[in-house]
């Protein structure tokens, strides 16, 4: 199986997290700690020493390189300016998996809060929505939100996506419980 590396919308450019990325991924993450932290997972979320960053993104890119998940930087066309993260997640109805134990892709992306509200996030989803549909044994796009991210969620519905469910969960931290909304978009090509 082949996942390109660099994917290219009319405004951005997708390409896996490098080490090389942790100098201008850490102001980020630090001038966004507030209106990322509440909803992503604190191991992609947190603010961290330049060097400490660096692993964490060395990291995505062998989880990318191994097809465990597709972890994509959302940057300016040009590839200068940080602006989030896109990425495919291979799971099952329960949680996420190896791909070859995969019969649904989920759907995940932030993006910096100076950025929202121009369709960055719908621009790039649309390029992962296009990959996720080539690739076999995918039934089915998943978004997971809390449901007290309005904005997360007007991506799917945006998008096409049907509220599928909602389901109570703890949140990104563990700490307390949370409702989540799971969207999903079935593929066309599987439609019968």
């Amino acid at each position: 199986m082949t996942i390109p590396v660099e994917l290219r919308t009319e405004r951005l450019l997708l390409r896996p997290w490098r080490a090389g990325d942790a100098a201008a991924l850490q102001p980020i993450l630090e001038a966004n700690w507030a209106h990322l932290g509440p909803w992503i997972p604190a191991r992609v979320a947190t603010p961290a020493p330049v060097p400490e960053l660096a692993a964490r993104l060395s990291g995505f890119e062998a989880a990318f390189a191994a097809d465990r998940e597709w972890r994509y930087g959302m940057f300016s066309a040009g590839g200068h300016e940080v602006l989030g993260e896109i990425g495919l997640y291979p799971r099952t109805a329960t949680t996420r998996v190896a791909y070859p134990d995969a019969d649904r892709i989920e759907l995940g992306y932030w993006l910096r809060s100076d950025c929202t509200g121009r369709g960055y996030v719908t621009e790039a989803a649309h390029a992962l929505i296009d990959l996720a549909s080539s690739l076999p044994r995918v039934r089915c796009i998943e978004v997971r939100c809390d449901a007290r991210n309005a904005a997360s969620a007007a991506v799917p519905r945006r998008l096409g996506f049907t509220l599928a469910a909602i389901v109570e969960d703890t949140d990104v931290r563990g700490v307390s419980s949370a409702l989540t909304q799971i969207w999903t978009l079935v593929l066309p090509a599987l439609v019968s």
